[in-house]
């Protein structure tokens, strides 16, 4: 037997209408008709599982993608995870980050009373924000900067940090640049792959890659403006490269009285003068450190200056987004 809802929810005899059973009594101590509900649909662990994985992956994505959008000229990419900036179908090739990224490096030209030099330099705004080595622009009197496309810009330093090693410089007239992203170097860990971009020996968007060799290597680097300059004229320095020491011992030349020390990024990646300021890249296209120091055999015979020794140190980016606001801020430390 079956039973069955009117429209209006009474209780519809199923016998009613029929013609055999029509004199039939109903009996009157029947129960009334169970209520029937629709039943709900209960969320059980595997559903609620479901929606928290959803949750979390979109969170994960949308932090990832969401923390590189600009709000404003004065506000720098940066992320905290792993963004990929290089296309998916190039990710984790040389070819595909130094695509990404180099529209992002510049060449550093620097005059002053001891000389020129040349270096590189990472914009990190659209309005021509730069970060940069102290040692490339310190006592400059007049900087040039040359993008990746050729125009050329004049620059003036807002803000320096020579403990660190660091620099930013504001171009003039400037808009529309493509910027870098900083990515995490907490992250970074021994025998990660890595790009170099700069302009070595004034050669601009000059592209090397390596590994990272070590981590918070202990690099001391001078602070003496007289010392400032990259591939200085007049400097008596080897091949006018940056000084600096590394476990007790001195390299390029002497660092002076005047020094200060920091957690440096060791990497095999090639660099030589001119590199300083430029950026070292993780395989995703996020910049991990500022090219900072590199060992020269400059001076020493033919045969071992050829090529190059696999000794360059990085300031870690986490530094760099630690010190920003400071140099922002017009500090000349």
């Amino acid at each position: 037997m079956t039973e069955s809802l009117r429209n209006s929810g009474e209780y519809e005899n199923p016998y009613q209408g029929d013609q055999q059973y029509a004199a039939a009594p109903v009996n009157p101590e029947w129960p009334p008709p169970p209520a029937y509900a629709p039943k709900k649909r209960r969320r059980g662990p595997v559903a609620l599982l479901a929606a928290v994985a959803i949750v979390a992956a979109a969170i994960g994505g949308g932090t990832a993608y969401g923390i590189q959008e600009l709000t404003g000229n004065d506000t720098v990419a940066s992320s905290s995870t792993s963004t990929t900036v290089v296309p998916s179908s190039q990710k984790g090739t040389v070819s595909g980050v130094a695509k990404a990224v180099s529209p992002s490096i510049v060449e550093i030209s620097a005059d002053s009373n001891a000389g020129s030099s040349t270096g590189s330099g990472v914009i990190i705004t659209s309005d021509g924000e730069i970060i940069t080595n102290n040692h490339v622009v310190s006592g400059a009197s007049q900087i040039k900067v040359t993008t990746n496309d050729g125009k050329s810009y004049t620059a003036k330093v807002v803000g320096t940090d020579s403990k660190k090693d660091l620099a930013l410089i504001k171009l003039e007239n400037a808009s529309g640049l493509k910027t870098a992203t900083l990515g995490d170097s907490a992250g970074v860990g021994v025998g990660d792959q890595v790009v170099a971009i700069g302009s070595p020996e004034g050669l601009t968007g000059t592209v090397t890659s390596g590994i990272i060799s070590a981590l918070d290597r202990d690099v001391t680097v001078s602070t003496d403006e007289s010392q400032g300059q990259e591939q200085g004229q007049g400097q008596g320095q080897q091949g006018g490269e940056w000084p600096f020491e590394f476990g007790g011992r001195e390299f390029n030349g002497d660092t002076g009285s005047d020094t200060t020390t920091y957690k440096a990024l060791q990497t095999d990646a090639s660099l030589n003068p001119g590199n300083s300021g430029g950026a070292l890249i993780d395989m995703n296209g996020n910049i991990i450190g500022i090219n900072s120091a590199m060992y020269s055999a400059a001076g020493a015979s033919s045969a071992a200056a050829a090529g190059s020794v696999g000794l360059g140190f990085a300031i870690p980016i986490d530094t760099v987004k630690a010190d920003l606001a400071t140099l922002r801020a017009g500090s000349t430390n």
